[in-house]
């Protein structure tokens, strides 16, 4: 499954999903004697018995069939980490970056069949700024779908949407990208249509080999807002009319009307104050790795919602678009993030690093901003914001998503408390603040000093979000004296946090470290304190048991904390 929707119903389309030629390679080009596993794609290599901790450049191979003489456009929605793609042998395509999509655009391909080889590459090193031995797993391959498409020589290459709220009427800003990749000028319609309210026209003219940019506002006076409680949802199609009103390509998306702002202290959704409720959440199930199928997605939506959450949180990495349909249609509000975290100001000097980043940024925000459940962009968790340098870098990351989008607040997720140099830079403050686990601090008293310090550092009169809070709980280890680790104990820690956080009504948002368990990097020194290569601060476990402290969770958030639970003074059982 490419999208829970048709993206087109012109331009011939096919999922390249099934068993690929997998070989383990040296590099990138080297094409083996012989392939001796058959690996699914979408797919992680790790899932394999043989290849459950290969860390470096593996090749995946198939042939397509082509029934006449075409132009091919080749997308992949992600590819961990870095991406060769040659076609027929030739180089056609190279991207860094697991969690953004890229492409590759073959002219006039002849019938017959042909032979796509992509080299998947997840190893580290100084080519690799954001992929580091980190608190999550680096896994290998292709993690998303792979498309194939068949276009003409002029086709839409994306279309965004925007829509806008003034003086009580919805209005959209489309801007549409039509390129040219034949060898003359072209003239052609392009036809933008909104479902259920109006359609309208322009007309472009491409050069050969270059790209027109068509932007129109309309007004959508009878639209109905996106929310939570009634997620409506729209699609808009971009149609390319050529000679004799022939429409010769299409884009179809999906929108939502909704509006998010800040007001002082407040985070407002159409005009009313939200609080954020939520868990962070890592693409990473025990089974399929980063490589989740569309049932286990959701399944984590059906879970998320039980808990009572109205946020999730995509840490630390821009999330499956599948994942994110999920979000629009079931009124999820997001919290989406570019790819780093942890990152000290050493490795922030990566010759790599700022174009890298600067990448990811742009692609996060070009192909996940129709959506209308993402509500803020985030930028660089737990980096060196507590550095000169570090803010140069903050300041140019958060200056290039306000040049992308307007619309939505931005922010980045701290640890560095009073030495921050960033706060300023952001419109909402956000905390990772992790008392009763790493700390032994009140997380009330906590809470107060970290809105001090947001407040002397360039953040007062702004909202503020605990983005991240949380203790280790090892499924199934129960104690009767409650010792850390145990289920009991991430039960304790999570309602001391919950009980100050949601008392506070100040407070915008509170985001639960985390959804559920994830691998771990053992090459990066988190060994020593994350048992099992694992993150156990889940309230699930990686195959998605739910913990004692799901219930916990689930009580406060909805509104049932006073209900006895396996708190301090039940039985272990």
């Amino acid at each position: 499954m490419i999208r829970l929707f048709d993206t087109h119903a012109i331009r011939p389309v096919r999922e390249l999903d099934g068993l690929w030629d997998f070989q383990p390679v040296g590099r990138a080009g080297e094409m083996p004697q012989q392939f001796e596993y058959r690996l699914p794609v979408p797919g992680c290599w790790e899932t394999h018995p043989d290849l459950g901790t290969y860390r470096g450049t593996g090749l995946y191979r198939r042939t397509i069939n082509v029934n006449r003489r075409t132009n091919l456009r080749l997308e992949f929605k992600g590819v961990s980490h870095t991406a060769d793609v040659y076609f027929d042998g030739r180089p056609i395509a190279h991207h860094y970056n697991a969690y953004t999509a890229f492409e590759a655009v073959i002219r006039d391909v002849e019938p017959g069949e042909h032979e796509i080889a992509l080299y998947a590459d997840n190893s580290f090193g100084e080519h690799s700024a954001l992929h580091i031995p980190n608190d999550y797993y680096t896994y290998g391959g292709p993690i998303r779908p792979v498309v194939l498409e068949e276009i003409e020589d002029v086709f839409i290459e994306r279309v965004s949407f925007r829509p806008e709220w003034a003086n009580g009427t919805w209005s959209g800003r489309w801007r549409a990208v039509v390129r040219n990749i034949g060898e003359h000028a072209a003239a052609v319609g392009l036809r933008l249509g909104l479902d259920g309210l109006h359609t309208a026209r322009e007309e472009c003219r491409i050069e050969p080999g270059q790209s027109s940019v068509v932007e129109r506002t309309e007004i959508y006076d009878t639209a109905e807002e996106w929310s939570p409680e009634r997620p409506a949802l729209y699609t808009i199609r971009a149609e390319l009319i050529r000679e004799q009103e022939r429409a010769g390509d299409d884009w179809i998306d999906r929108i939502g009307f909704r509006r998010i702002e800040t007001a002082g202290e407040e985070i407002r959704l159409n005009g009313r104050r939200v609080v954020f409720k939520g868990v962070n959440r890592h693409e990473d199930h025990a089974r399929s790795g980063a490589a989740l199928s569309f049932s286990e997605m959701l399944h984590d939506i059906e879970l998320i919602r039980d808990l009572g959450c109205n946020t999730v949180r995509t840490s630390h990495y821009p999330n499956d678009e599948r994942f994110l349909d999920l979000c629009d249609e079931f009124g999820l509000l997001v919290w989406e993030e570019n790819h780093a975290r942890g990152l000290s100001e050493e490795q922030m000097r990566n010759p790599n690093f700022r174009k890298q980043s600067e990448d990811v940024t742009r692609e996060m925000v070009e192909q996940h901003g129709n959506r209308p459940s993402i509500v803020i962009w985030a930028v660089l968790n737990e980096c060196a914001s507590d550095t000169e340098y570090g803010r140069e870098i903050y300041k140019e990351e958060l200056e290039l998503i306000r040049s992308l989008d307007p619309s939505r607040p931005r922010t980045f997720a701290t640890h560095n408390r009073e030495r921050d140099l960033c706060l300023d830079l952001a419109d909402i403050v956000s905390f990772n603040l992790y008392p009763g686990w790493y700390t032994d601090e009140d997380p009330g008293e906590l809470m107060r000093r970290a809105r001090g310090w947001a407040d002397r550092l360039g953040g007062a009169g702004r909202p503020m979000i605990i983005s991240e809070f949380g203790a280790d709980g090892y499924y199934g280890f129960r104690s009767r004296e409650r010792v850390k680790g145990s289920e009991e104990r991430q039960c304790d820690i999570l309602d001391d946090n919950l009980s100050a956080y949601l008392a506070d009504e100040s407070l915008s948002g509170v985001l639960v470290w985390q959804f559920g368990d994830c691998r771990v990097s053992e090459d990066n020194g988190w060994l020593l304190s994350r048992g099992c290569t694992r993150n156990s601060k889940g309230l699930v476990d990686g195959y998605r048991r739910p913990k004692a402290a799901y219930d916990t969770v689930r009580r406060h958030f909805r509104g049932e904390a006073d209900i006895p639970s396996a708190g301090r003074n039940a039985r272990a059982e």
